[in-house]
């Protein structure tokens, strides 16, 4: 007689925990031949801290097995679980993960195809021992009954908090660079427990973006942009005005008690290879102040230095002239004729700024610009992570940044691509109108787009906001062509290498600019600026961005081939992430905990790979 036996059907959920808990008993064994066997020969393991101490990609077996021979025995990794349930989407098996180390507790995210590891991250989500006092260990702020050691209130302590340091008490870490970059990576020092100072140049927090033009407004949307622990609030807007988010700035930098000096200039650094710390030469409302932080964080944006072209004759020009980064707004320029010099983000929104407030505008454009339609951006790119049916659907802003770092640069643009070809196509009169009027349009060397564009060089783009329009109907003048350039300047004249004459009363500069190392070089040295080389970009060989190839954003929220020197900086959202990771570095070293550095930055020019490096 045969008896049925129910067989439970496997499902998405069950597949992929039996691949998790496969991976983690392999290497338990330290059988990494059978770790290896669940990889496909196509296969990428992002790592932020977990297992290297350092932000890589693995790419390839090979990688992975000398990542695996190096750092096995020093981690140990553990209790690999799925959390939640798994999903299948186009034949993509995927979920998240969870496990620790001797270290650490981690969480990640894992992509199966045909049952082999297509993409894996891991990431360093808190220290042992040294968790942040959140949830039932929240502080209980007040001290009851009679006889305490300490009888400060907490205004009193505060106050003396700030009088102290940078004072009597020197700060483990300084921050050189007070907006929401700086602001987030010392909220969550702060929280960790590290003491910390932030000095800007700023009257107040939120000057940065005060300071600038009138019209100004974030092009990224909310959802995108919070800060760490204090997300916007439900009924902000979309796109955040620059003195909206200047008020909110400076409201952050007091309700997380961070310790932020203003008015403050940072002259000069020297780092002191015996002690282990820097002297940091600061002038404070005029008053010079020496610091001796060990940990050194340039949080001075993406961008470096502005680049201001020296043209022929610009000394003799009789009209005002500036780069974009001072521009004030368009106020004082009606009735009067403007020439702004470059074609991206800051370009565009100054001269619709100027238009609108009765200015005469042509934009020179010497190179193509990636655009993209702000409508588009939000519905096509950003929409599945960061949008209000993502906020909808029970998706949060720290699952979005890990499903977003899930994806390895190297795959990224295949990820892209398809996306800006229905860009393409939905907004086809939008493009062809821009073309119709001169202006040089690319979706990237390869067609992948915003992201990858600005990942690889931090410029050549616009989120359109508006002015596409008044340069495909003429409202804004445009002169562009390959190769155009300035000539020289006249008293009241541009003059172009094809021979055009633009008469002008204003030239504003919108030429971007230099490396963040701009700033070591002009903080530290050369020297050291030199030896960390480039910050930013993926070395992928596409314009403005040379090899050789990383696998990560070079310089960037990682070690640095300077001892104790950190960058930090990206948009709103790439600080707000990988701040976390920035911050966990830095209370390790702070706490004393050995931080092997696997794959330690090369020498600029040595393009040895990362798996011949540890």
């Amino acid at each position: 007689m045969n008896i049925a036996v129910d067989t439970p059907l496997q499902t998405p959920t069950t597949e992929l925990a039996a691949w998790v808990d496969n991976l983690g008993q392999r290497l338990a064994q330290r059988d990494l031949d059978g770790a290896l066997e669940l990889f496909a020969d196509e296969c990428y393991w992002r790592d932020l801290l977990l297992f290297s101490w350092n932000l890589v990609t693995l790419e390839g077996q090979p990688a992975i097995r000398d990542m695996l021979e190096a750092r096995l025995d020093l981690t140990r990794p553990e209790q690999w679980q799925l959390d939640g349930e798994a999903t299948l989407n186009d034949g993509v098996l995927e979920g998240w993960i969870s496990l620790e180390t001797d270290a650490g507790r981690g969480k990640g995210y894992v992509r199966l195809k045909d049952g082999l590891c297509w993409t894996l991250l891991t990431t360093l989500r808190e220290l042992k021992g040294f968790e942040e006092p959140t949830g039932r260990r929240r502080p209980m702020g007040a001290s009851h009954g009679h006889g305490h050691a300490d009888g400060r209130n907490w205004l009193e302590r505060r106050r003396d908090e700030e009088a102290s340091l940078g004072r009597t008490v020197q700060p483990y870490c300084l921050i050189v660079g007070g907006g929401q970059g700086g602001l987030g990576l010392a909220a969550r020092l702060k929280r960790m427990g590290v003491p910390t100072l932030i000095v800007d140049k700023a009257e107040r927090p939120g000057d940065q973006w005060r300071g600038r033009y009138k019209s100004l407004c974030l092009h990224d949307p909310v959802w995108y942009d919070h800060m760490p622990y204090l997300p916007f609030p439900d009924h902000w807007p979309v796109f955040t005005p620059k003195d909206q988010i200047g008020e909110w700035l400076e409201m952050y930098a007091k309700v997380m008690e961070l310790n932020y000096w203003p008015r403050t200039e940072c002259v000069n650094a020297r780092f002191d290879e015996q002690a282990g710390t820097w002297t940091v030469q600061v002038q404070r409302d005029g008053e010079p102040l020496t610091l001796t932080p060990t940990q050194l964080i340039l949080a001075t944006g993406m961008s470096g230095v502005p680049n201001v072209p020296a043209y022929p004759g610009a000394e003799h020009f009789q009209g005002q002239q500036h780069h974009s980064s001072r521009h004030p707004g368009g106020d004082a320029w009606r009735g009067k004729r403007a020439v702004v010099i470059g074609a991206n983000n800051s370009a565009h929104d100054i001269c619709a700024d100027l238009v609108e407030n009765g200015a005469d505008v042509t934009m020179v454009q010497r190179s193509s610009t990636h655009i993209v339609r702000s409508d588009s951006l939000m519905d096509l790119v950003f929409g599945d992570l960061y949008s209000e049916d993502a906020v909808e659907s029970g998706l949060t802003t720290d699952k979005a940044d890990m499903l977003f770092a899930s994806i390895p640069y190297k795959v990224m643009p295949a990820f892209h691509r398809p996306v800006f070809d229905v860009i393409k196509a939905r907004d086809r009169d939008f493009y062809e109108g821009l073309s119709q009027a001169g202006f040089m349009l690319d979706f990237g060397d390869d067609e992948s787009g915003l992201f990858m564009k600005y990942v690889r060089r931090g410029s050549g783009y616009y989120i359109d906001v508006g002015a596409s329009a008044l340069i495909a109907d003429g409202t804004i003048k445009l002169k562009s062509a390959p190769g155009l350039g300035v000539e020289r300047i006249e008293a009241d004249t541009v003059v172009l290498n094809d021979g055009s004459r633009l008469p002008a009363d204003l030239i504003v500069y919108a030429t971007g600019y230099g490396s963040m190392n701009g700033w070591a070089a002009k903080l530290i040295s050369q020297e050291v600026a030199d030896n960390v080389g480039p910050c930013w970009g993926l070395g992928s060989g596409t314009t403005k961005d040379p090899g050789p190839y990383e696998d990560e954003l070079r310089n960037m929220w990682k070690p640095t081939r300077q001892p104790n020197l950190w960058f930090h900086g990206g948009n709103l959202h790439q600080s707000r992430h990988y701040s976390l990771y920035l911050a966990l570095q830095l209370k390790a070293r702070f706490e004393g905990l050995a931080t092997p550095v696997y794959a330690p930055p090369r020498a600029p020019g040595d393009e040895v790979g990362a798996t011949a490096r540890r």
